[in-house]
């Protein structure tokens, strides 16, 4: 199972920010001869929340269950017998199949992930390695929404409708890895399509039922609860704006069904929370508005195509809304904005406060982030903005309009390194203590992959016990601004965090690609 962290994890196969205010373009050619437009069956009416509980769901099981099918997908690796030390021993390398010989030619059931070898002899042989997931069936003439992961790399997708029914080749008309969806094709008519309904009116509280091929055990159906919505902030996938639910999802539910008890699609279940691999009660699906939009935008454009404003943003944190002068810790904080972007042309500085968006609220900097990438290129926003004014004890309201963009299909990806040597001579500052810091010499950006146009003072060391370093200061990092103040080397940084009293200190840093502020709490001396 693929992992996110230490315990979230995708649930397809048997087995266990620089924040650029963009989006990512994902995907594959369209289908030669796609419609541009799927006909699904769409019910906008919310559910009736005033009825009594439902004795049993057998009719909106048995409703659902043909829209639910499985999907295996096969892909061709190579793998060397010394990758692993293990191999070298004759056991295991006769028990994986490695050794010439009539064994390695018998079924091996008991071991579906890693298939069996395509050729005998030397190393790096090709092996078939299978996956099991699950999709919905979304259009009578054979759409199928299901998880990237599902069929991340395929070489061949196959789809089975069950009831007896002969499995069928799945074409993988495109995928968008940053919502972590996929949209299939099989080539049959008259199929049983899902409803749709509108997941923006799910309400927490509302019964669930999850369908799927669990474990490879045969479709199944759980129920529980929405547990949550909007939840995000996992590192799953860049757009998380997840449905939880404590209905069961466990490996193979991935690409699966969750619907209301009117049986129509609120989610696609993508994800759990487990330290075991199997559910544990926290499993999350992605609302059917933001697969319903990927997929439209798949079928009719074969790419996904999202809104792009061209700034660095970050959570506004209790410290950072009291330095700021901000009522609440509402909105998102711009950290950068990008040269000659629609941030830029709008007016929009570093520092400034972004809480509406065309008169809706601004909860957080992910929030804003899931709301530009859901409108088109060339859309005009009206934004409203808080920024400081030093002469008063409160932020001014600006109102400005953006024209977005769309965002690059490439963007630059930068990554920081460990040490290395420097010519200048690294100067410990005085407020921010247990800081070393130094000029940024052509080996120092070359080491660092620091873009040109960047000035500050390369952060040498940082103790690990200091306040600088719970406050999120690394080496490699480069200090651009102190208390607002503008640093362009390692003396002004030097100079100016002596001016700094005890107490707050307010920096804005560059780390591999990322610029945010930061708060480092000074001990009181």
């Amino acid at each position: 199972m693929r992992k996110a962290g230490a315990i979230v994890g995708s649930v397809c196969t048997l087995g266990v920010l620089f924040l650029i205010l963009s989006g990512w373009v994902g995907g594959g050619p369209a289908q030669a001869g796609a419609a541009t437009e799927a006909q699904i069956k769409y019910e906008k009416e919310p559910l009736p929340r005033d009825v009594l509980a439902r004795t049993s769901f057998a009719p909106v099981v048995k409703k659902v269950a043909p829209s639910v099918v499985t999907i295996y997908s096969t892909k061709n690796v190579k793998e060397s017998m010394r990758s692993s030390p293990l191999f070298d021993d004759p056991f295991f390398r006769r028990f994986f199949g490695f050794d010439d010989g009539e064994e390695e030619d018998q079924p091996r059931e008991q071991q579906p992930r890693r298939g069996r070898p395509r050729s005998r002899g030397s190393p790096g042989r090709q092996f078939q390695e299978q996956s099991l997931g699950s999709g919905v069936i979304v259009t009578s003439d054979g759409y199928i929404l299901s998880n990237n992961h599902v069929v991340e790399g395929a070489d061949e997708v196959k789809v089975s409708l069950g009831e007896g029914r002969a499995d069928l080749v799945a074409k993988v008309v495109g995928t968008d890895p940053p919502t972590d969806i996929a949209v299939l094709k099989v080539d049959a008519k008259d199929l049983n399509p899902v409803t749709i309904t509108d997941s923006a009116n799910l309400q927490v509280g509302d019964v669930v039922l999850a369908l799927g091929n669990p474990f490879g055990v045969g479709q199944t159906v759980t129920m529980g609860i929405v547990s949550a919505v909007g939840r995000g902030g996992f590192g799953i996938v860049d757009y998380e704006d997840f449905i939880q639910t404590d209905a069961s999802i466990n490996p193979g539910n991935s690409g699966g069904a969750l619907v209301d008890v009117e049986g129509r699609l609120v989610g696609v279940n993508t994800a759990i929370i487990s330290g075991t691999g199997g559910s544990m009660g926290i499993g999350f699906a992605v609302p059917i508005n933001m697969a319903r939009s990927v997929m439209d935008r798949i079928i009719k454009d074969g790419r996904v195509v999202r809104g792009y404003l061209g700034v660095g943003i970050q959570p506004v944190t209790p410290e950072l809304a009291e330095l700021f002068k901000l009522p609440n810790q509402g909105g998102a904080l711009v950290s950068d904005v990008m040269p000659n972007s629609p941030a830029a042309d709008a007016g929009i500085h570093d520092g400034d406060v972004i809480v509406e968006i065309d008169g809706r609220k601004v909860t957080d900097s992910r929030n804003l982030r899931l709301m530009v990438s859901q409108t088109p290129p060339k859309s005009k926003i009206n934004l409203k903005l808080l920024r400081e004014d030093k002469s008063k004890s409160k932020p001014i309201e600006l109102r400005v309009t953006a024209t977005l963009g769309e965002l690059p299909k490439e963007q630059l990806a930068l990554r920081g390194g460990g040490r290395g040597g420097r010519e200048t001579t690294p100067t410990r500052t005085e407020v921010l203590d247990a800081v070393t810091v130094t000029d940024i010499d052509p080996r120092a950006r070359r080491q660092f992959q620091i873009p040109d146009d960047l000035r500050g003072a390369l952060v040498v060391e940082v103790a690990p016990d200091s306040a600088a370093y719970e406050g999120g200061l690394r080496p490699g990092d480069v200090i651009l601004e102190i208390n607002k103040q503008k640093v362009r080397d390692a003396q002004q940084a030097t100079d100016l965090s002596k001016k700094a009293r005890n107490g707050r200190v307010l920096l804005r840093a560059w780390s591999k690609g990322v610029i945010h502020f930061l708060v480092v709490e000074q001990p009181k001396k």
